[in-house]
């Protein structure tokens, strides 16, 4: 194993590959460098000197400015590191015309939805219109689990505080989320689940909802039946009648639809985990495929990478969108735009946003892209596509499921035991979180600084996506995890 690893031949710092003591004289891609403090693994070393106010650089690109002057072998960090990134930028479209090469076919054992659509699960989901029905989802979701057998999976239901006492957009996302999760071709069969006074009652949901299948879709208003819980279990025994006449069948790879998210990052996130998502999203997308990638707030200060990899001018405007929308949304909650990483990321060796966003963007391969998409709008175009959301985790992932991602890939150099609506792939950044914690990371990308290189691991990630689509569970759907977060932004009444 290396000690350490310098990304890019023009980059003036290195990241250590473990903790690396005060005095040790490393090679590092042929400069010797004597450490003149400890550096944490994830962290970075300087390998030359940088004056006060010089660009520090990683991955080829500037990650941000001294605060005062560092000398070679010092560690680079927060304490003398600071963004270089300003508010709202102008951009100017230099295309790199980027090209993958389509491969041979691949396949998977799905779900072959009534609209054509397929699906990696054959679940019931059970979907309140309105956070005061939460309770009573939850107990339905309990008592349905008797339903479970021959090709059912699953019953599940998703609870969310929203549908009531919501304002403008806000209200709008709402309703347009709980319509994207009815029609997920993930879900067999859906009960909508209403209170019946709520603002976004089942009346009024029909309006985005639009044409459904019914005997997929059914409805209960709680305030209409005298006993809810026996009225829905009997729709739902409807369902899963409904549900076990699916089957799986081949279908081709070029119908997955893939979601890629990183958080809990540390520093190997950007040289492993996030690289090797990135070879998957190219692998995947040559044999036809779609992958979707997130996180707004963590594209900043790498935007114009994927600016310049936009296959059109409409879709680079629409990448300057994106990005200028969600910092004017910052700006209009008077916050600072660049008020990242977490502290959590700090301590895993990432300093500034740019350095995040460079290790972000990783994920997004070399593939051009192909879609920009708002909040809560349906993938329509395969290849690569942006949408619109913030990086939180639970909220992010769940965007991603909205917009017909099957699964959702979500890299982690810290760990996390969080799930979405649709099967949540962990990858580790490293060895040592995937030994740790084994009971939540499904995918080590650690290996890639060990024994393996990236197309092999990127292999190894793709055929283990089809085991997935084709029925193997993700430890969080082992471990019973089924979370649902819709993006809040407005105000509550």
């Amino acid at each position: 194993m290396q000690d350490v690893i310098r990304i890019n031949q023009e980059d003036n710092v290195a990241v250590a590959l473990r903790p690396i003591a005060r005095g040790e004289t490393l090679d590092i891609a042929g400069t010797m460098v004597t450490t003149l403090e400890d550096i944490p693994q994830g962290h970075k070393v300087a390998v030359k000197d940088i004056p006060q106010g010089g660009d520090v650089i990683k991955y080829g690109f500037r990650i941000g400015l001294t605060k005062e002057a560092v000398k070679k072998g010092q560690w680079v960090h927060v304490h003398n590191l600071k963004t270089g990134l300003g508010d709202l930028l102008t951009y100017e479209y230099q295309p790199t015309n980027p090209r993958v090469e389509p491969t041979e076919h691949a396949y998977f054992e799905g779900f072959r939805r009534t609209d054509g659509r397929a699906g990696v699960r054959n679940e019931i989901w059970i979907i309140p219109t309105v956070g005061c029905v939460n309770s009573i989802a939850k107990a339905l979701e309990k008592e349905a689990q008797k339903l479970i057998g021959g090709s059912l999976e699953d019953v599940i239901a998703f609870s969310h505080p929203y549908g009531c006492s919501q304002m403008g957009d806000d209200q709008e996302h709402t309703r347009t989320v709980l319509a994207d999760m009815i029609h997920h071709p993930n879900a067999a069969g859906v009960l909508v689940l209403g209170l019946g006074c709520e603002n976004s009652n089942i009346p009024v949901l029909m309006d985005y909802i639009g044409e459904y299948d019914d005997q997929r879709v059914k409805f209960l208003q709680c305030q209409d039946v005298e006993d809810e819980q026996e009225a829905a279990m009997a729709i739902l025994e409807e369902l899963a009648d409904y549900a076990k006449a699916f089957t799986r069948e081949k279908i081709d790879a070029s119908e997955l639809v893939i979601g890629m998210k990183c958080g809990g990052s540390d520093g190997l996130s950007g040289i492993t985990a996030n690289p090797v998502v990135g070879a998957f999203s190219d692998l995947l997308i040559s044999k036809g495929g779609t992958t979707i990638l997130t996180e707004v707030p963590e594209m900043f200060g790498a935007e114009t990478i994927l600016m310049n990899r936009c296959e059109t001018p409409e879709l680079f405007d629409q990448t300057v969108n994106l990005i200028n929308d969600f910092k004017n949304y910052f700006k209009s909650h008077n916050q600072t735009i660049y008020e990242n990483p977490s502290p959590g990321n700090k301590k895993g060796g990432i300093s500034t946003l740019e350095d995040k966003s460079l290790g972000c963007t990783q994920k997004s391969g070399s593939a051009p892209v192909k879609g920009v998409l708002a909040y809560g709008e349906p993938v329509k175009t395969k290849g690569l596509n942006l949408l619109s959301a913030p990086g939180n985790d639970l909220v992010a992932a769940t965007a991603l499921a909205v917009s017909g991602a099957q699964i959702v890939l979500f890299t982690t150099g810290r760990g996390t035991p969080f799930a979405s609506p649709v099967p949540t792939v962990k990858i580790s950044s490293n060895s040592a979180l995937a030994g740790k914690k084994n009971n939540w990371i499904d995918f080590n990308a650690g290996r890639m600084v060990e024994d393996k290189s990236k197309a092999e691991l990127a292999q190894e990630l793709f055929d283990y996506v089809l085991e997935v689509a084709s029925g193997r569970k993700v430890k969080a759907e082992e471990a019973g995890f089924h979370d649902m977060a819709i993006f809040k932004q407005g105000v509550t009444l």
